[in-house]
């Protein structure tokens, strides 16, 4: 049976989505994951939600216990997670507005606990193969769903994760463009990381919200700005989970 992790909330936690909903308070081997884990169906799907900085966004991106995020919805028995995530654009074409829904990452952080595997225990060595992080057949029920919305969504992208809180400089931001990258955020490594290593297959929903600030025609971007276009698109991602959970087939 499938059991949905969400990661970011994006209005979701509105408990009138829920059927037989809970707030449940969960501790890890980790810590504390950033928020109570609120529980429920929607559509006959079980869903686990966890708001990545803390209900009331109080914890900045560097200070996201991520292991502890993954670990409390694997130990909840999520089969699936599905985060996202407001993020800069690095190309012309993904104006902000859009969603994209990443095939590839870059991990551009330096001070993230970044594995479970902090020690090899019993002569087990553990490499995980990172080669295509985001779950394919999960990225195309994404796909499939906003497209029957006509929503403006683009297939792939990479993106890369800085540590923030800061912004990139203009000369950060034109480097990540000639990295081949086509977005940028604060979140999704080492998320994406931990839950491969947990085997659970992970998707992001990657809201365009910016140019970054390689972009000279436009203003830079600032946090005021973000949150300008995300809470203009929050009901867009939204609607894109709830038609992606109903999609899911409950008897996989």
């Amino acid at each position: 049976m499938i059991k949905l992790g969400i990661i970011g909330g994006s209005g979701l936690e509105k408990l009138n989505f829920f059927k037989d909903h809970q707030i449940i308070e969960v501790e890890t081997k980790y810590g504390s994951p950033s928020s109570p884990l609120i529980t429920g169906k929607i559509n006959e799907i079980e869903i686990a939600i966890i708001s990545r900085h803390g209900r009331n966004h109080s914890i900045p991106p560097t200070q996201v216990n991520n292991r502890a995020n993954i670990m409390a919805l694997k130990e909840s028995g999520c089969t699936h997670i599905i985060a996202t995530t407001a993020s800069g654009s690095l190309k012309e074409e993904i104006e902000p507005g859009h969603m994209v829904v990443p095939d590839q990452f870059i991990d551009f952080t330096r001070h993230r606990s970044i594995t479970f595997f902090d020690n090899f225990e019993n002569g087990e060595i553990n490499h995980t193969q990172m080669a295509d992080p985001f779950d394919e057949n999960l990225r195309n029920i994404i796909l499939k769903s906003a497209r029957s919305l006509n929503f403006n969504i683009h297939s792939k992208g990479t993106i890369i994760t800085i540590e923030g809180p800061r912004f990139s400089t203009r000369a950060e931001s034109k480097m990540f463009i000639q990295w081949g990258a086509d977005l940028i955020n604060m979140s999704t490594a080492p998320e994406a990381i931990l839950a491969n290593e947990a085997k659970i297959p992970y998707a992001a929903i990657a809201l365009s919200t910016d140019y970054d600030c390689w972009k000279t025609d436009t203003e830079a971007v600032s946090w005021e700005s973000v949150m300008a276009v995300f809470n203009k698109n929050v009901n867009n991602v939204t609607q894109l989970l709830l038609k992606t959970i109903n999609d899911f087939d409950i008897n996989k």
